[in-house]
């Protein structure tokens, strides 16, 4: 029989934890969005084995979902076990071989981010400039290009730190191609939100996070390569430095084998298969339309409230507005006034814009008219508080 005594005093060290009840808050941040109800509904049904022949067929649906929404033929599309920086090093670390050059952009916070793991990777980076708050010109990359003929060019499509949406991509694309280059698209805030075409635009590979135009839980990151980018890493000379995030290993378990590689997070697929159900319900063209519209009123009625976006009109993020601040406003006051009154997020700014720009997203089941007239109330309000 057990000590009472001694169980009791156990006991009573353990931590004294409740029942867990976050706040329930309308997400119009950079991410995560509101996530569907069908997609919460998806993540408490049963586990199965990540190996299990039906967690099998339910694999093969979100890589074919994936290919839809990434509008993309590329028989390597996955979702990685991680968030969308684990799908981001993925697609950099096995794209970028020691020695090799990676040309990256300055102009937001997510380029420096390639310059960090392209560096880890062992690879040597350049860079192609632009101010904080305008997109790539072409010029520039032709000239980037032509100085230091680099092995591996990234891009960030969808800026989240500056609201800035890049255009031009196949001039981008064509460029590095011409120079027997790999392009790397960072697609985190436009995959299922904003056009992004895969094929079409001569993207070699692209990756992105399910917790923004996906509105799905962080855990499961898609990621497509084609078949060049693909052959590049399966002839590497040098295996990857990461061992989880190996792409010529993970080949085998969301290839044609199926062997194990990794536990696979079980309900973050369920979670990511439902979303992308219901973006295919939607139909993906729809879905860029309805948050161009939705967005679109958001950033009028910022607007009509003597509020400036970040971004000129025709590099305008819709999933991603950047706001400036007004002289004379606290931005953290304005956010903190929309969580502590209304249960609504918005965020400050990142690197160089921080304290300069409001980022307020519009993005999947987030983006709705009702959540946009909320918005605007809230931010209406917070700004009467400082007289503004």
């Amino acid at each position: 029989m057990p000590d009472t005594a001694a169980v009791t005093e156990r006991d009573s060290d353990a931590p004294d934890v409740g029942e867990l009840t976050p706040p329930d808050r309308t997400l119009m941040g950079p991410g995560p969005s509101d996530v569907h109800p069908r997609v919460l509904n998806a993540m408490s049904t049963p586990l199965v084995g990540h190996l299990d022949p039906s967690f099998v067929e339910i694999m093969n649906e979100v890589q074919e979902l994936l290919r839809y929404t990434f509008r993309t033929d590329n028989q390597w599309t996955i979702p990685v076990s991680g968030t969308g920086s684990a799908s981001m090093e993925a697609a950099v670390g096995n794209l970028v071989e020691p020695g090799e050059t990676m040309l990256v952009p300055t102009n937001g916070y997510f380029g420096g981010r390639m310059q960090s793991m392209a560096e880890r990777a062992g690879g040597e980076v350049v860079t192609v400039d632009a101010p904080w708050g305008e997109p790539l010109d072409p010029v520039d990359v032709q000239q980037a290009f032509d100085e230091h003929q680099p092995d591996v060019f990234g891009f960030v499509h969808a800026e989240t730190s500056t609201g800035v949406l890049q255009p031009n991509v196949s001039e981008l694309t064509d460029i590095a191609h011409d120079h027997d280059a790999y392009v790397i698209a960072d697609c985190v805030t436009s995959l299922g939100g904003v056009e992004m075409r895969v094929d079409e635009w001569g993207v070699d590979a692209a990756y992105s996070g399910p917790q923004k135009c996906l509105s799905c839980p962080p855990g499961a990151s898609p990621l497509t390569l084609n078949d060049r980018a693909m052959d590049k890493v399966l002839d590497r000379d040098e295996q990857p430095r990461s061992w989880y995030l190996d792409l010529s290993l993970l080949e085998g378990y969301w290839g044609d084998d199926r062997s194990y590689h990794h536990t696979a997070p079980i309900t973050n697929v369920y979670a990511l298969r439902e979303a992308l159900r219901l973006v295919a319900e939607e139909g993906i063209e729809e879905r860029w339309a309805r948050h161009r519209a939705v967005a679109g009123e958001l950033k009028s009625g910022l607007q009509e409230m003597g509020l400036e976006m970040n971004a000129p009109d025709e590099y305008w993020l819709p999933s991603l507005n950047a706001v400036r601040v007004p002289d004379g406003v606290d931005d953290g006051a304005v956010i903190q006034h929309l969580l502590d009154e209304y249960d609504l997020e918005i965020a400050s700014g990142l690197g160089d814009l921080a304290g300069d720009i409001w980022r307020i997203g519009c993005m999947g089941h987030s983006a709705r008219r009702k959540n946009v007239e909320y918005v605007l109330a809230a931010v209406e309000d917070a700004l009467a508080e400082q007289r503004f």
